[in-house]
């Protein structure tokens, strides 16, 4: 740490941040080193990918470019609607304007001109993991309309894109959607857990599966208007709201324990539905000498109700041993804006931005007499950076600060910090197809409202689950050194990477009379150790692609009387043919085992077959998801007083077919380029569940 600590400090002479290299009206691009092959352009500070002619007329939106573009370490599921690098979300956006996967969906391939890949996004992005930017340009004048449609043959699901683009004169106005269907879809879980009780008995219960349901079900709508008047005003307006109708968990099962001598009727089952309607405004003015004034604002509000519910059942007598409801309703707000000072000379630039964001909750408990609880959280954050080339290197070094503040009325109980986050990144370019890049990023994560609300939540006949008010914003670290390569028909990355999280928030179990407690702490941390290579190879030029991620990572985690230690790998491979206007690909991805407290967790490890044919403005596809293996979802407890396992499965073996429709019409004007988007959400509860 000595070290990068000198390292650091010789990095922020000057604490400033360099801005996204976008297409807005106006931009001054800095003069770079840049590492040229035939599909990517290695920068500093991103790695800009240049779609094919073939990769674009394949396409029939930007998912399917995305996909066809196959970037290492980055997973995209056109059928699912996922874009992830490492087991991470990957932060999207659009000329620079934060984005949704559907928004991506809904652009057409021939108007996206570069994707910007950034593994290391600058204190501007606020902690992102990493961002994946599609720069889009569009005639002057016109229009387009998009459809996308995509359902399963044997279950309700499916997800439904519409879009449609009018322009006049600076002006340009969107309108689109998207809805996700999931109903009904069958699954089952087995369950098994042993307490350890405060007096040294313990206690096993298994639970073996009667069946079960999700149902989880999204819509939403947008709107947006946007004026550009060239070189001097960018105005950005856009509402948007999210609809979840049906969002429910259900699983029904049969319970054994030492303590009784016939099973019980088990019913679990949790979810919410609620709508969170936003409006955003966003401003961009350009002066002399090359500087500019962008402000970002945004609101949000959040009505909904989360539920959960735990019966356990004596069947022959038909009694109700143990009966749990939890019913909370919200109506939670966020105003958040940001402003940023950006100046560009001729081998440098400076960025210096102030943010403020404000959730004001207010939580009525139903199943407490309709008891209201309030919180409000504030957050401040300050930021500075600097990027510089100096002949084959460039530095880019910064510093922001974060202060936090939340309270809840009702109790007075609340906590406030400031935490500081340098950042620092050195580029070395050996030659036009080698370089090696450093970089150290630090960022912070804010207590939920329901890690810190104390309001007490009964989750079976004797675990509870209480909010700890008195967690402080943990920090985090990440020291990652990459290099990218290029050979004949192969280029990519290896990487090593170091974390660390010091204080991160865990959930944390201990007794507290005769209840076992599900609660949360700033923790001793979780440090981890990962070694990472995804290459892309041309096995037949234009016709056959081969990609993947790998990584194998050794972690530690210590908290409040543990400490425990995971290994493991995971990662994804996908192949892409094609030929004669047909595009067939299949993918693995292995999901990553995450230790996080004293529970190890892990997604669902995927498997797809992918068959798309295009013609003229239409694209149809036929596919199936896991065709192979068995879907398996789960988590593993190792705390000493609760250790459980749970494995959830489903006959997701699913067929599809999709349909893409795209139209254009006359020339279309550029759509607006924002150079900041202010984050945050309004906040939701979180309701009982095993």
């Amino acid at each position: 740490m000595k070290r990068i600590s000198i390292l650091f400090t010789i990095f922020t002479i000057g604490l400033s941040a360099h801005a996204e290299s976008t297409d807005s009206v106006s931009n001054q691009t800095l003069e770079e080193i840049v590492i040229e092959a035939s599909k990517v352009i290695h920068k500093p500070d991103m790695d800009v990918y240049h779609p094919s002619k073939s990769a674009v007329e394949n396409s029939r939106n930007g998912v399917q470019l995305l996909t066809n573009l196959m970037i290492p370490s980055i997973t995209v599921n056109d059928a699912l609607g996922t874009i992830n690098s490492a087991g991470q979300s990957v932060q999207v956006r659009i000329n620079g304007q934060q984005a949704s996967v559907d928004q991506v969906r809904n652009l057409l391939p021939s108007t996206i001109k570069r994707v910007e890949w950034i593994e290391n996004p600058g204190l501007r992005y606020n902690g992102a993991n990493t961002v994946l930017n599609f720069i889009v340009t569009n005639p002057e004048v016109g229009g387009s309309l998009m459809l996308y449609a995509t359902q399963a043959l044997n279950m309700p699901w499916g997800q439904y894109n519409p879009s449609a683009k009018f322009n006049s004169g600076r002006s340009q106005i969107e309108i689109g959607g998207g809805y996700k269907l999931t109903e009904n879809m069958k699954i089952y879980r087995n369950y098994t857990e042993k307490f350890m009780l405060p007096n040294g008995e313990s206690l096993e219960r298994k639970e073996k599966s009667r069946g079960g349901e999700v149902d989880n079900s999204i819509g939403n709508v947008w709107a947006s208007y946007n004026y550009i008047k060239p070189d001097t005003t960018v105005i950005v307006v856009e509402a948007r709201g999210t609809l979840w109708p049906k969002n429910k968990t259900a699983y029904y099962g049969l319970m054994s324990s030492d303590f009784i001598t016939q099973d019980l009727m088990l019913t679990e089952s949790s979810g919410s539905k609620g709508s969170r309607p936003s409006l955003s405004a966003y401003w961009e003015q350009h002066f002399a000498n090359k500087q500019t004034l962008v402000v970002d604002f945004r609101t949000q509000y959040y009505v909904g109700s989360t539920f959960s519910d735990y019966i356990e059942r004596e069947p022959e007598m038909n009694v109700t041993m143990t009966d749990i409801h939890t019913n909370i309703k919200d109506r939670n707000q966020l105003y958040a804006i940001e402003a940023d000072y950006i100046k560009n000379w001729g081998m440098s630039r400076l960025t210096a931005g102030i943010s403020y964001t404000a959730n004001r909750n207010r939580s009525m408990y139903v199943n407490l007499d309709n008891q209201i609880f309030h919180q409000r959280q504030d957050k401040v954050y300050l930021f500075a950076e600097y990027f510089q080339r100096v002949r084959k290197f460039t530095f880019t070094a910064g510093i922001g600060a974060q202060y936090t503040d939340f309270l809840f009325k009702e109790t007075g109980l609340g906590n406030a910090s400031w935490n500081i986050r340098p950042q620092a990144t050195i580029t070395y370019s050996i030659n036009q197809k080698h370089n090696l890049k450093l970089n150290f990023t630090t960022w912070q994560s804010t207590p939920s409202l329901t890690e810190t609300n104390p309001t007490p939540q009964q989750i079976d006949g004797f675990q509870w689950r209480i909010g700890n008010p008195k967690l402080k914003t943990s920090n985090s670290y990440m020291l990652t050194l990459r290099y990218n390569f290029q050979v004949p028909r192969v280029y990519g990355q290896f990487g090593i990477r170091a974390y660390s999280s010091p204080n991160a928030i865990t959930p944390l179990f201990e007794w507290q009379g005769d209840k076992l407690v599900n609660t949360y702490e700033n923790s001793k941390g979780l440090k981890n150790l990962g070694f990472f290579l995804s290459p892309q190879i041309e096995v037949i030029p234009n016709w056959l692609m081969l990609s993947g991620y790998l990584e194998w990572r050794t972690e530690r985690m210590k908290g409040k009387g543990y400490s425990l230690s995971n290994s493991d790998w995971y990662g994804y491979c996908s192949l892409q043919v094609t030929h004669w206007g047909f595009t067939l690909s299949a993918q693995y991805m292995r999901a990553q085992r995450n230790l996080w407290g004293e529970n190890i967790s892990w997604g669902e490890d995927m498997n797809v077959i992918d068959l798309r044919y295009n013609w003229k403005q239409w694209g149809f596809s036929v596919g199936c998801l896991l065709p192979f293996g068995r879907y398996d979802r789960g988590s593993i407890n190792l705390s000493k007083w609760n250790t459980s396992e749970s494995h959830t499965h489903t006959n997701f073996r699913m067929p599809y077919i999709g349909i893409n429709y795209n139209l254009q019409w006359g020339r279309q004007k550029r759509k607006a380029n924002k150079l900041i988007n202010v984050g945050g959400d309004a906040d939701k509860s979180t309701a009982g569940g095993r």
